[in-house]
């Protein structure tokens, strides 16, 4: 699709006149307070009222000044009718915020964020939410849900597909440049849109892995895990935030006044708004804190939830409480003032309507369609490579056989939350491969079986299939609706017949590359040896079929490490890499210590790693200075060489280990990560920059400090191998003593 001069002059003109007229803060404030003091009481609570959907009686309400915001309501059109009768027919003509689960694109889709997390490419991850701003922004959605920033260490919870992992120090990173390209540098352009970091706070900590169930943990867990990359997000500008489904501790999160005014609010001084989840207040009746929606409300607005979405708990009824000094109308009105200031910085009041014309030159550019592609190559991790199988060598091989019910599927690859993909921009491996290969190599594709189900009659074909072929590429895993919300799994198998297929094909001795598709890890145990290697490739998005088509081929190295640990048993989780000891840690000879008896402790792959075509090792860890104080930071560097035959991209990481403390520390904690690309042959140093005030930890009084001992830094290409070397934090007034 390409761009018209036309259009351009017209995009340049629309930006041009909305961020000339954007208003300063002091100016934004000051009009929020006129507003505010117009406003009835109806007015208030209509703006804190968010509905799914439009219909007639939703209409009237709007004119009635009862709707602030809409969701799910999609086209440039549609929304610029809405919001004509919010603007043009309401009392006071206050702009609807029309909001949608942007999560990884608009049309254009991306891969899904848990595979994106493995590029550990923070400013292509940043580009994309970039182009899915501009899309959605075109069709007149203002407020993505998005990013989702819940931590996950189980990989059984659904919407561990929708997040960064398992680590808060990446999973920080990512947040950052999410809310950065959703956002962009003035929310008052038109094609961005409103980010709201999710779910706040503890979701992934769900207990067993049961979406929307109950959470438990400690501060000190709370603040050093679940809420590093929601901070991030606050720190990066972000707009809104979202109240989760989950409790912590009996207190669910739509009605904990600790972590939404004591933390969000007051500690982080966070000035924009809280939305709940869909109906998160109303549930605090299931919850058992409420007896009815009115005291959810209550208990919500007093919480710190600005926004009830679709829980109809926010009322006129509360005038009557207000009035007998049972509730603080102040409350009421903070939370409004919260809701007209992003109204304000989203320039809706100056610029309520989109152009309709826009959306015919944004959506599926080549340009972005070429991002999906790039994102979608890097997302890819190659987990196993027994005798450089991969890539495929276009001289040796003849026929192929392409084996799995996800070998032609163009649903899987959109994933979860797919937002307006549609199957018809998908490329599947089949696509991807026949166009790599053109007619040069035979490609016979036999499905063999379903990605559920116990049927078996396939299997005979795609046995054949094998027999005839040099080599078999099996593309197996999840159906899109396999993870994501409310699609928690007990068992992490590959699910119905597959992994009985594989070990079919594997009889025939054929060499066997199992492709996966998924979005969450799996446990490989049972397929593991009986295939040659593995390819990562997650749900990828429009340019699936291409991508992984690049990396069997050897047209693209991949450069992917996980994210998320991947275990050998679904026994094992809760599985992480920065555990803690315990007072007997796991040893093999030991039999009273930290283990099982039947399964090994570490996992089948750990976070950080993957594999490339080429070979990366690591010499001359070197610490700047080994004795440092609390105000200084910790400079340590490291030589990678490229010792293979092929350029590369490495992603190097840097681990950090406080030796004693006076609360337990974890094992390792990731503290630095480039991307670094080396030719063949070639080395390069790498230095990492470490702010020893990043190194502390919350202590016996929960105050945030960083104690004086012995830290291990070791830098590898994943969190189980690197080098180590070791360095002290003094204090300033050991310093300033012994010299």
């Amino acid at each position: 699709m390409k761009l018209t001069f036309k259009f351009l002059l017209t995009l340049a003109f629309v930006i041009t006149v909305v961020l000339g007229q954007h208003l300063k803060d002091d100016e934004i404030e000051e009009k929020v307070n006129e507003l505010l003091n117009q406003m009835t009481f109806t007015e208030k609570i209509g703006q804190m009222t968010q509905f799914s959907g439009t219909n007639k009686q939703y209409e009237q309400m709007i004119r009635e000044g009862k709707i602030g915001s809409l969701l799910n309501v999609i086209g440039a059109e549609e929304n610029n009718r809405l919001q004509k009768i919010a603007v043009e027919e309401s009392h006071l003509g206050i702009p609807l915020v029309i909001g949608l689960d942007v999560i990884h694109g608009y049309r254009t889709i991306f891969p899904i964020p848990l595979a994106a997390s493995a590029s550990w490419d923070t400013v292509l991850i940043r580009k994309a939410a970039e182009i899915a701003a501009k899309e959605a922004a075109s069709a007149g959605i203002h407020w993505t849900f998005a990013p989702m920033v819940d931590i996950a260490r189980d990989a059984r919870w659904g919407r561990i597909a929708e997040g960064a992992g398992e680590d808060p120090f990446l999973g920080s990173a990512i947040a950052r440049a999410q809310v950065l390209g959703f956002q962009g540098e003035d929310l008052a352009d038109p094609l961005t849109l409103l980010a709201c970091a999710k779910h706040y706070v503890g979701y992934g900590a769900a207990e067993g892995g049961r979406d929307y169930n109950t959470v438990d943990f400690s501060e000190r867990t709370l603040r050093e895990i679940y809420l590093p990359p929601f901070r991030a997000a606050v720190n990066a500008g972000v707009g809104t935030l979202m109240s989760a489904f989950n409790e912590i501790g009996g207190v669910p999160a739509s009605a904990n006044q600790f972590t939404l005014r004591t933390i969000l609010k007051g500690e982080w001084g966070f000035d924009g708004f809280v939305i709940s989840d869909y109906n998160s207040i109303g549930e605090l009746v299931a919850h058992g804190i409420a007896k009815d929606q009115l005291e959810a409300g209550i208990k919500g607005l007093t919480a710190g939830v600005d926004m009830d979405m679709e829980g109809r708990c926010y009322t006129t009824a509360m005038e009557a409480l207000v009035a007998e000094g049972a509730l603080s109308e102040e409350l009421i009105n903070d939370a409004v003032r919260r809701i007209l200031r992003i109204k304000f910085k989203l320039g809706l009041f100056e610029h309520p309507y989109v152009d309709e014309n826009l959306q015919k030159g944004l959506i599926l550019h080549r340009d972005h369609i070429q991002a999906a592609l790039d994102l979608a190559r890097e997302s890819v991790v190659l987990l196993k490579n027994e005798k450089n199988t991969l890539p495929l060598n276009r001289k040796k091989i003849n026929t192929i056989a392409l084996i799995g019910p996800l070998a032609d599927d163009k649903d899987a690859p959109l994933g979860t939350w797919r937002c307006e993909g549609k199957r018809e921009d998908v490329v599947t491996v089949y696509e991807g491969l026949k166009n790599t290969y053109g007619g040069d190599v035979t490609i016979i594709y036999a499905k063999g079986c379903d990605v559920k189900g116990n049927s078996r009659s396939g299997f005979n074909k795609a046995l054949k299939a094998a027999r005839k072929a040099d080599i078999v590429v099996m593309v197996m895993g999840e159906s899109a609706d396999m993870s994501g919300e409310a699609a928690s799994r007990a068992d992490l198998n590959l699910p119905g017949v597959q992994a009985e297929l594989i070990n079919v094909i594997a009889e025939t001795k054929k060499p066997v590359v199992l492709v996966l598709l998924n979005g969450r890890p799996l446990t490989l145990s049972n397929v593991e040896s009986k295939v040659n290697a593995i390819v990562e490739s997650w749900h990828l998005g429009i340019r699936h079929g291409n991508a992984v088509a690049d990396v069997l081929v050897g047209d693209y190295n991949p450069s992917g490490k996980l994210t998320v640990t991947f275990p050998r048993s679904t026994g094992q989780i809760p599985i992480y890499y920065n555990h803690k000891n315990t007072g007997r840690p796991g040893d093999p000879n030991n039999k009273f210590s930290s283990k099982y008896i039947d399964l090994p402790s570490l996992p089948l792959y750990p976070f950080g790693y993957g594999l490339s075509y080429t070979k990366f090792k690591y010499t001359g860890i070197k610490v700047e200075n080994n004795r440092l104080t609390t105000s200084d930071d910790l400079f340590v560097s490291v030589n990678v060489k490229n010792v293979g035959k092929c350029e590369g991209v490495e992603i190097v990481q840097l681990y950090i280990q406080d030796k004693t403390g006076s609360v337990t520390r974890p094992v390792k904690e990731l503290k630095g990560f480039q991307r670094v690309a080396l030719e063949a042959g070639e080395q390069k140093t790498v230095q990492f920059r470490v702010p020893v005030q990043k190194l502390g930890f919350y202590d016996l009084d929960m105050k945030y400090t960083v104690e004086p001992g012995d830290f291990s830094v070791m830098i590898g290409g994943n969190s189980e191998d690197g080098l180590t070397t070791a360095f002290k934090v003094v204090s300033l007034e050991q310093e300033e003593k012994e010299h």
